[in-house]
This record gives C-alpha cells, sequence and structure tokens, in this order.
C-alpha cells in the first residue's frame, strides 16, 4: 500500500472528510526538510502548523521518547509519574507560573483555562452569569468551548448555540475592551500574538492596558501562547517581551515537538481556584508525552534557542521586508521572531499549493489572504535564503 496514489485513495475513503488534504505523502523528515514516499524533499517552513520547533529526528530527543517507552507510557493521574513531576518544574520555572496541568492538546487547555475563570469567580460570588471577553479574529481551537471564545463567524456559524456569557472586543483596541467590562466579567482571553487572525502581535500598550483592567476589577487575564510560546517569539513566551504576566496561560504544540501534550498553568489567585474533581483527564500528563516535554524544556535551554530564534527571526523579518518592496501583491509584512505573516492583496491558496507542489516548499497561510511562516527553530539563515530564492520564483510568475 506504499503507492501514493493508492494512499491518497484509501485516506479519502475512511477519513471523515474536514480536511482538503494537498496530493502529497510525507514519509520522514530530517532537520528542517521533509521527505515524501516518492524521495522528493521539501524545505518545511510550517513545522506541522508551529509544532516540530526542533525540526525532524533529533536524536537527542527521539532518545529520550526510545527510553520512556521501554519503561512505562502510561498509569492515569491516580498515581504520580517521575517524567510529569520532572516536566512540570522545568515549565513552571520558564514561565515563572505557579502551578501546570498537562493536558493532551492546545484545544483542551483552552477549555482548561476557561474553566479556571469560570470557578474563580464563581468562589467568589456563587452566581452562574459570568462573562468572559475575547478577540475578534482569534483562534483558540475547535472544541465547543475553545470555538465559543475564537471571534470568526464562519467558525462559529454551523454550531450555535455556544457557550453564553461571551463578547468580543477589537484586538489592539483597549477602548472596545474597557466598554465591554462589567461587574459579570470574570476574565479576558486572547493569543499574544494572533496566529490565524494574521499575525497580529499585540502592543505593549493595549497588553498592558488590558492588564491593568484585569487587576482593577479582579479579572483573570488569559493568555493564549499555543502557536507564540514555546520560543517562537525569542523569548520562552511571548508575553515575557512586553513584562505582562498573565493569571492564566495556555501551551501546546511546540512543547511536545509532535507528541500531543498541551497545558494550562496559572499563577497567583488563579493558581487554587480549583480543586480535586473539578477536572481531570485520561491521558494528560502521562509519562511518555511528559518525557517529551522534559527533553524538548532541556534542549530549548542547552541549546539557548531563544536567542538563535532573535538572531535568525530578525535575518527572516529583514528578507520579508525586502520582498514587499519588491513585489506590489505584498502589501505589508508582521509578526516576532519565527512567526511572520506576508499579507497580500490576492488570495495566497494558489501560492502555498504551487509552493509545495512546484518548489518543494511548505507553507501556510492564516486567512485568506497571508501567508504565515512558522519553521522549525533551528533553521538557518541559508534556510531563510533558501525559502526566499523559492518564494521568489512564484512571485515572479505571478508578475
Amino acid at each position: 500500500m506504499g503507492n501514493k496514489q493508492a494512499l491518497i485513495g484509501k485516506a479519502e475513503a475512511e477519513f471523515y472528510k474536514t480536511y482538503n488534504r494537498f496530493p502529497v505523502v510525507f514519509d520522514h523528515g530530517e532537520g528542517v526538510y521533509l521527505y515524501d514516499t516518492e524521495g522528493q524533499e521539501y524545505l518545511d517552513f510550517g513545522a506541522g502548523i508551529a509544532v516540530m520547533g526542533l525540526g525532524y529526528n533529533d536524536p537527542e530527543f527521539n532518545g529520550a521518547l526510545k527510553a520512556q517507552v521501554d519503561k512505562l507510557l502510561h498509569t492515569s493521574n491516580l498515581f504520580y509519574n517521575e517524567p510529569a513531576v520532572e516536566a512540570g518544574e522545568k515549565l513552571l520555572k520558564a514561565s515563572d507560573m505557579d502551578r501546570v496541568f498537562f493536558t493532551n492538546s492546545g484545544t483542551e487547555a483552552i477549555e482548561g483555562a476557561l474553566k479556571i475563570a469560570k470557578k474563580y469567580a464563581y468562589n467568589k460570588d456563587g452566581a452562574h452569569d459570568h462573562e468572559i471577553i475575547a478577540m475578534n479574529h482569534s483562534f483558540h481551537g475547535r472544541s465547543l468551548g475553545a470555538l465559543s471564545v475564537t471571534g470568526n463567524d464562519h467558525y462559529q456559524e454551523p454550531f450555535k448555540p455556544l457557550i453564553p456569557g461571551i463578547k468580543f472586543a477589537d484586538f489592539n483596541d483597549l477602548d472596545s475592551v474597557k466598554a465591554l467590562v462589567n461587574p459579570k466579567t470574570c476574565a479576558i482571553i486572547m493569543e499574544t500574538v494572533q496566529g490565524e487572525g494574521g499575525i497580529y502581535p499585540a502592543t505593549e500598550e493595549f497588553l498592558k492596558g488590558v492588564k491593568a483592567l484585569c487587576d482593577e476589577h479582579d479579572i483573570l487575564l488569559i493568555l493564549d501562547e499555543i502557536q507564540c510560546g514555546m520560543g517562537r517569539t525569542g523569548t520562552m513566551f511571548a508575553w515575557q517581551k512586553y513584562g505582562v504576566k498573565p493569571d492564566v496561560m495556555t501551551v501546546a504544540k511546540a512543547l511536545g515537538n509532535g507528541v500531543p501534550v498541551g497545558a494550562f498553568l496559572a499563577s497567583g489567585k488563579a493558581a487554587t481556584a480549583m480543586g480535586p474533581g473539578d477536572h481531570g483527564t485520561t491521558y494528560g500528563g502521562n509519562p511518555f508525552v511528559t518525557a517529551a516535554a522534559s527533553k524538548v524544556l532541556d534542549i530549548f535551554e542547552e541549546r539557548n534557542l531563544t536567542d538563535h530564534v532573535k538572531e535568525v527571526g530578525e535575518y527572516l523579518e529583514q528578507k520579508l521586508v525586502e520582498l514587499t518592496d519588491q513585489y506590489p501583491a505584498v502589501t505589508s509584512r508582521r509578526g516576532i521572531g519565527l512567526i511572520q505573516g506576508l499579507e497580500f492583496s490576492i488570495p495566497v491558496s494558489s501560492i502555498v499549493s504551487q509552493a509545495l507542489l512546484e518548489q518543494n516548499l511548505v507553507l501556510i497561510s492564516a486567512g485568506t489572504n497571508v501567508i504565515r511562516f512558522v519553521p522549525p527553530l533551528v533553521i538557518g539563515k541559508k534556510d531563510v535564503d533558501e525559502m526566499i530564492k523559492r518564494l521568489k520564483a512564484l512571485l515572479d510568475q505571478q508578475s
């Protein structure tokens, strides 16, 4: 069943049709390159949607997984396990938060964060009508809870009614947030850098203003760092650039470097909001996934990856700015470090598709007219140059 078309045909017959996949079957990876079943090599600037921070086939990371496979995969949260304790300690140290709960995904981390906010407010007044302020054009996941705080009508419409009491403000517009705050507000949730919405970093004025609002009204600030965290902006978490510490933070994607693991973390007053019985998970925090997270956190520190991201991120930014000056169809560049976006005056779906099929370059979009650059954090300047060369070849065709 190794034939490419046979594999694709079987997948189309077997899988629930919620994705329009590209006609490529990836088989293995090495560093920042992927290889398909026909042996073709692809330069990867998508990293499995910002997941493969360490790239592919990292020997040190692989070794940690192989060692844990031979020891213990799962016991449930009825018992303690050493990898989870180690990963928790390292993640709390990196984030300066107080408590952590390991999940299976970023979406589940969002669910836990929302429950902290509701329980914190309930502990204060016993009411059930608390409200949460989220942001327009945000993306937090596809479960009903995460979808309720995702500011995109297209994603929400078929699944209404969603969780009540959610109001939407405009990202980077502090007045729009202030207008929604009232005595029922229990939390404000946002991505520190909006990803799916088009790669929009929060402004310092906005983030600090929202934090001040939260402190003034005893509201929890939830920062979604699922995509922009884990070193991608040049600091371990994007909020550390601003000096604005959240009450609750979510993390996933690069935390496991391909192994499904996420977490929500709480600090200060939010750290004691939930008690025994308030939340749970069967697989979350098992020895295998937390061994992966623990090794990822070790490698980040040992290799000083955040400084590497700062250096290569500045170079990528410079090269993307040059593209905006060179091609009329490219209207702007946004981003921090190795989460960058190029906005076009035209839809980018055909460019993304041609990049893959004609230039063996993996790119992903953010919305209809933005190309998102979220490569493995281990890329070098030569990889940036090669990506620019391949992208230019496509843009020259468009001109």
